[in-house]
Protein backbone atom coordinates (compact mmCIF):
# COMPACT_ATOMS: atom_id res chain seq x y z
CA UNK A 1 0.00 0.00 0.00
CA UNK A 2 1.06 3.23 -0.99
CA UNK A 3 2.39 6.15 2.03
CA UNK A 4 -0.09 9.17 2.37
CA UNK A 5 2.00 12.11 0.70
CA UNK A 6 2.80 13.53 3.79
CA UNK A 7 4.41 9.99 5.22
CA UNK A 8 6.11 9.95 2.22
CA UNK A 9 7.68 13.25 2.13
CA UNK A 10 8.79 12.67 5.38
CA UNK A 11 10.63 9.76 4.77
CA UNK A 12 12.39 10.60 1.28
CA UNK A 13 13.79 14.37 3.62
CA UNK A 14 14.83 11.50 6.73
CA UNK A 15 16.75 9.91 3.80
CA UNK A 16 17.94 12.74 2.76
CA UNK A 17 19.36 14.27 5.78
CA UNK A 18 21.25 10.92 6.33
CA UNK A 19 22.70 11.05 3.27
CA UNK A 20 23.37 14.79 4.10
CA UNK A 21 24.89 13.56 7.85
CA UNK A 22 27.38 11.06 5.66
CA UNK A 23 29.59 13.87 4.61
CA UNK A 24 30.69 14.18 8.03
CA UNK A 25 32.91 11.08 7.76
CA UNK A 26 35.06 12.56 5.06
CA UNK A 27 37.46 14.47 7.40
CA UNK A 28 37.42 11.24 10.06
CA UNK A 29 40.29 9.48 8.56
CA UNK A 30 42.36 12.32 8.63
CA UNK A 31 41.49 12.87 12.29
CA UNK A 32 42.32 9.62 13.15
CA UNK A 33 45.67 9.87 11.75
CA UNK A 34 44.85 7.13 8.82
CA UNK A 35 44.95 9.80 5.79
CA UNK A 36 46.91 12.63 5.63
CA UNK A 37 45.69 16.22 4.52
CA UNK A 38 46.89 15.75 0.84
CA UNK A 39 45.64 12.45 0.71
CA UNK A 40 41.95 13.99 2.15
CA UNK A 41 42.02 16.11 -0.81
CA UNK A 42 42.53 13.56 -3.28
CA UNK A 43 39.76 11.73 -1.94
CA UNK A 44 37.14 14.41 -1.80
CA UNK A 45 38.49 15.39 -5.38
CA UNK A 46 38.07 11.91 -6.61
CA UNK A 47 34.54 12.05 -5.15
CA UNK A 48 33.44 15.36 -7.04
CA UNK A 49 34.36 13.54 -9.90
CA UNK A 50 32.11 10.87 -9.20
CA UNK A 51 29.37 12.91 -8.42
CA UNK A 52 29.46 15.36 -11.20
CA UNK A 53 29.69 12.39 -13.34
CA UNK A 54 26.58 11.33 -11.94
CA UNK A 55 25.01 14.70 -12.36
CA UNK A 56 26.27 14.23 -16.52
CA UNK A 57 24.25 10.80 -16.84
CA UNK A 58 21.26 12.33 -15.03
CA UNK A 59 21.37 15.80 -16.59
CA UNK A 60 22.65 15.34 -20.11
CA UNK A 61 22.23 11.07 -21.14
CA UNK A 62 18.99 10.94 -19.21
CA UNK A 63 19.65 8.00 -16.72
CA UNK A 64 16.20 8.14 -14.91
CA UNK A 65 17.85 5.92 -11.59
CA UNK A 66 14.83 5.36 -8.75
CA UNK A 67 17.58 7.13 -6.63
CA UNK A 68 17.72 9.87 -8.41
CA UNK A 69 13.60 10.10 -8.10
CA UNK A 70 13.47 9.63 -4.26
CA UNK A 71 16.23 11.81 -3.70
CA UNK A 72 16.04 14.52 -5.81
CA UNK A 73 13.29 17.48 -5.38
CA UNK A 74 11.25 18.68 -8.37
CA UNK A 75 13.11 21.91 -8.72
CA UNK A 76 16.03 20.15 -8.95
CA UNK A 77 15.11 18.11 -12.33
CA UNK A 78 16.80 20.39 -14.60
CA UNK A 79 19.76 21.49 -12.55
CA UNK A 80 22.06 20.15 -10.69
CA UNK A 81 21.23 18.63 -7.40
CA UNK A 82 21.80 19.39 -3.88
CA UNK A 83 24.12 16.83 -3.47
CA UNK A 84 26.77 17.88 -6.28
CA UNK A 85 26.50 21.51 -4.74
CA UNK A 86 27.03 19.68 -1.42
CA UNK A 87 29.96 17.85 -2.70
CA UNK A 88 31.43 21.36 -4.48
CA UNK A 89 31.39 23.06 -1.34
CA UNK A 90 32.88 20.12 0.82
CA UNK A 91 35.58 19.86 -1.90
CA UNK A 92 36.13 23.32 -2.24
CA UNK A 93 36.59 23.73 1.59
CA UNK A 94 39.25 20.87 1.76
CA UNK A 95 41.58 22.14 -1.15
CA UNK A 96 41.26 25.73 -0.42
CA UNK A 97 41.74 25.22 3.72
CA UNK A 98 43.97 24.14 6.71
CA UNK A 99 41.86 21.74 8.80
CA UNK A 100 41.32 23.55 11.93
CA UNK A 101 39.01 25.57 9.48
CA UNK A 102 38.05 23.08 6.61
CA UNK A 103 36.76 20.40 9.27
CA UNK A 104 34.39 22.84 11.14
CA UNK A 105 32.92 24.71 7.76
CA UNK A 106 32.15 21.09 6.20
CA UNK A 107 30.18 19.73 9.46
CA UNK A 108 28.74 22.97 9.50
CA UNK A 109 26.87 21.37 6.57
CA UNK A 110 26.88 17.71 7.13
CA UNK A 111 25.56 18.37 10.63
CA UNK A 112 24.41 21.51 10.93
CA UNK A 113 22.02 21.94 8.23
CA UNK A 114 20.09 18.37 8.89
CA UNK A 115 19.75 19.71 12.74
CA UNK A 116 17.77 23.33 11.75
CA UNK A 117 16.24 21.56 8.64
CA UNK A 118 14.50 19.39 10.98
CA UNK A 119 12.83 21.85 12.71
CA UNK A 120 11.94 24.17 9.65
CA UNK A 121 8.85 23.89 7.41
CA UNK A 122 9.56 26.64 4.65
CA UNK A 123 10.03 26.13 0.99
CA UNK A 124 13.49 26.55 -0.94
CA UNK A 125 12.82 30.51 -1.75
CA UNK A 126 11.37 31.13 1.92
CA UNK A 127 13.44 31.65 5.64
CA UNK A 128 13.91 29.66 8.23
CA UNK A 129 11.73 30.21 11.30
CA UNK A 130 13.73 31.32 14.49
CA UNK A 131 13.83 28.05 16.33
CA UNK A 132 15.76 26.61 12.84
CA UNK A 133 18.57 29.70 13.41
CA UNK A 134 18.72 29.03 16.58
CA UNK A 135 19.87 25.02 16.29
CA UNK A 136 21.59 26.01 13.71
CA UNK A 137 23.92 28.33 15.58
CA UNK A 138 23.92 26.29 18.53
CA UNK A 139 25.28 23.58 16.50
CA UNK A 140 27.61 25.22 14.31
CA UNK A 141 29.15 26.91 17.35
CA UNK A 142 29.44 23.65 18.72
CA UNK A 143 31.10 21.81 16.31
CA UNK A 144 33.76 24.85 15.53
CA UNK A 145 35.32 25.32 19.40
CA UNK A 146 37.30 21.67 20.01
CA UNK A 147 38.87 22.95 16.81
CA UNK A 148 39.48 27.09 16.96
CA UNK A 149 39.82 26.81 21.19
CA UNK A 150 43.25 24.77 20.98
CA UNK A 151 44.50 26.57 17.85
CA UNK A 152 43.79 30.22 18.97
CA UNK A 153 43.15 29.98 22.73
CA UNK A 154 40.45 30.63 24.79
CA UNK A 155 39.16 33.82 24.02
CA UNK A 156 40.23 34.34 20.16
CA UNK A 157 38.82 30.56 19.60
CA UNK A 158 35.65 31.43 21.26
CA UNK A 159 34.74 34.51 18.68
CA UNK A 160 36.12 32.65 15.61
CA UNK A 161 34.06 30.12 16.04
CA UNK A 162 31.42 32.65 16.76
CA UNK A 163 32.26 34.27 13.59
CA UNK A 164 31.86 31.30 11.80
CA UNK A 165 28.49 30.02 13.21
CA UNK A 166 26.79 33.30 12.64
CA UNK A 167 27.18 33.55 9.01
CA UNK A 168 26.34 29.55 8.44
CA UNK A 169 23.45 30.14 10.16
CA UNK A 170 22.36 33.48 7.74
CA UNK A 171 23.61 31.24 4.63
CA UNK A 172 21.11 28.34 6.16
CA UNK A 173 18.09 30.23 7.25
CA UNK A 174 18.07 33.02 4.63
CA UNK A 175 19.07 31.60 1.09
CA UNK A 176 20.16 34.49 -1.39
CA UNK A 177 17.76 34.83 -4.52
CA UNK A 178 19.30 35.23 -7.56
CA UNK A 179 16.97 36.22 -10.35
CA UNK A 180 14.30 34.71 -8.68
CA UNK A 181 16.19 31.41 -7.80
CA UNK A 182 17.53 30.37 -4.15
CA UNK A 183 20.68 29.76 -4.09
CA UNK A 184 21.02 26.24 -2.57
CA UNK A 185 22.48 26.42 1.06
CA UNK A 186 24.76 23.35 0.45
CA UNK A 187 26.68 25.29 -1.59
CA UNK A 188 26.90 28.39 0.58
CA UNK A 189 27.73 27.23 3.93
CA UNK A 190 30.76 25.89 4.05
CA UNK A 191 32.45 29.52 2.27
CA UNK A 192 30.27 31.34 4.67
CA UNK A 193 31.45 30.03 7.53
CA UNK A 194 35.18 29.67 6.37
CA UNK A 195 35.07 33.33 5.02
CA UNK A 196 33.68 34.14 8.55
CA UNK A 197 36.17 32.84 10.71
CA UNK A 198 39.12 34.04 8.52
CA UNK A 199 38.18 37.45 8.77
CA UNK A 200 37.85 36.77 12.90
CA UNK A 201 41.63 35.48 12.82
CA UNK A 202 43.03 38.12 10.63
CA UNK A 203 41.17 41.25 12.49
CA UNK A 204 42.28 39.64 16.08
CA UNK A 205 45.18 37.87 14.99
Amino acid sequence: MPLPATAWRAEVEFERRLVHAGGTLYPVPYLLGWFTWTETRYFLVAALAVVLSLEFLRLVVGLDHPLYRKLTREYESDALAGYALYQVSMTGAVLLLEPTIAIPAMWMLSVGDPVSGALADNEATEAKRPAAWIAMFLVCFGLAVPFTIPAFGPDVGVAVAIAGAAPAAVADGLPPIVRGVAIDDNLTIPPAAAGGMLLAIAVLG
